[in-house]
């Protein structure tokens, strides 16, 4: 595979084998694009919402769909259209309690899932509103200078590596804890090793080290079928070609005050957990968010949350995760991402692509995933290398990491005894820090 030079491409950075601008060839991003795909769990989301609200299989599956098309085109207009960085979309976690919440309130089945996607269409919109007046960039301005900026970039890779540890490894369907450790070992072993081969063999082993996310995964599927736990029995029952979700076909839009407020403060919190996402990828490619970049990418998170509801789907949102991938593989080009938006395309019209996806072992992502995290929070840390820390700035970073912590690691049992909304504010400890670090920095006094 040949890649870009520095000189062809006028990439700068020392960090990247390939810039943001970079022209790479279509059989390059078509591949280093799939990694991307394959290292986000885009199905998770939608699966565990259709096993809460028990949907029927055929309409789990069309669910799975229609997120797929919508993190596709959400992808693709983020980084083509919109904010012009390498930022990928995807269903978040963020929403789940108050979709669940919502749909039951308003009497289950087509009603209740009408109201869900009236409420997201609604607040989609205002947020396009946001980004169109620059507000929420006055309000990144004024907030978030770069003691917040690393803080928040920081909590970000520490919020995921519980998830990372526990959803992904040891609590992982499909095998024993022994074998998903053994998993995990191997992918992020290999991964590693790859990165490495890269660093030491320079322009000759750039190969590695772009590669090494895909090759980590198809060595650890690998290692999983000698163990018996790689089931590609759906991949196979699965058809290759199916249509998604038709709006007002499959599904009708309901519109309440109600769940209109509680997907409102939904999208609040998604906003404050996507400038943490913007952050990181600004950092890795080394390139500082502009006001042009934050309110574009404010008007493309709307646009993608809005096409999720047209597609009958969930809110989707940057990813963090493709940041450490970035930052692993050294690989930024706009290009890759838009190719990884086709791919979510094209599995979104494939059953059977898509179930190919999903057999990928949780384990297997997780030994990727958590190294990912690590990378994540390690840019937050360069960040702020440049701070003088002071007794202010100490408990500006030190208390968001301990809330991130906190909500990460809260009984379930208690954080469902709190009211509605303070359960779906403490469904993300990434904005609940970032809201800590900033009222911390304002409030504080300075003591240098």
């Amino acid at each position: 595979m040949e890649i870009p030079t520095h000189k062809q491409a006028h990439n700068n950075n020392p960090r990247l084998t390939v810039g943001p601008d970079e022209k790479v060839s279509l059989g390059q991003s078509t591949l280093l694009g799939l990694q991307h795909v394959l290292a986000m769990d885009v199905y998770v989301v939608p699966f565990i919402i259709a096993m809460l609200i028990s949907l029927q299989s055929g309409q789990s599956t069309a669910l799975i769909q229609s997120t797929f098309i919508a993190a596709g085109i959400a992808t693709i207009v983020q980084t083509y259209f919109c904010m012009k960085l390498p930022v990928a979309q995807g269903p978040s976690f963020i929403p789940i309690g108050a979709i669940v919440g919502i749909y039951a309130a308003s009497g289950g089945g087509i009603n209740g899932w009408g109201t869900v996607l009236g409420a997201s269409l609604i607040a989609s919109i205002l947020v396009i509103i946001l980004g169109f007046t620059g507000i929420f960039n006055k309000l990144v301005k004024t907030f978030v200078p770069t003691i917040v900026g690393g803080t928040i970039i920081f909590v970000v890779g520490l919020s995921l590596m519980p998830v990372a540890l526990n959803d992904n490894i040891y609590n992982a369907a499909g095998a024993i804890v022994a074998q998903n450790i053994y998993l995990a070992l191997i992918s992020g072993a290999v991964l590693i090793l790859c990165v490495m081969l890269g660093s030491l063999f320079g322009k000759k082993g750039r190969v590695f080290r772009i590669t090494s996310v895909i090759v980590a995964l198809i060595v650890g599927c690998i290692a999983a079928n000698f163990m018996g736990v790689l089931n590609l029995s759906a991949v196979g029952d699965a058809k290759w070609f199916s249509l998604p979700q038709i709006p007002f076909v499959d599904f009708n839009f309901s519109f309440n005050p109600s769940a209109i407020i509680t997907m409102v403060i939904i999208y609040i919190v998604l906003m404050a957990e996507t400038t943490g996402t913007w952050f990181a990828v600004s950092n890795v490619i080394d390139k500082p968010l502009t006001e042009k970049n934050i309110n574009r990418g404010v008007i493309g998170e709307g646009i993608g949350c809005l096409i999720a509801s047209l597609l009958g789907t969930t809110p989707v949102t940057g990813y963090s995760t493709n940041a450490g991938i970035i930052s692993i593989t050294g690989v930024a080009s706009r290009r890759v991402f838009i190719a990884a938006g086709a791919w979510f395309v094209l599995f979104g019209f494939s059953s059977k692509l898509s179930a190919l996806i999903s057999a990928v072992p949780s384990a297997v992502i997780g030994g990727v995933f958590v190294i990912v995290c690590g990378v994540i929070a390690i840019s937050g840390l360069k960040v702020m290398k440049n701070e003088v820390i002071s007794e202010k700035e100490m408990y500006v970073i030190a208390v968001p990491m301990i809330l991130t912590l906190a909500l990460t690691l809260i009984p379930k049992d208690f954080l469902y005894t709190l009211p509605n909304t303070l359960q779906y504010v403490f469904s993300s400890p990434v904005a609940v820090a970032a809201i800590a670090a900033i009222l911390l920095n304002k409030l504080l006094p300075n003591t240098r």
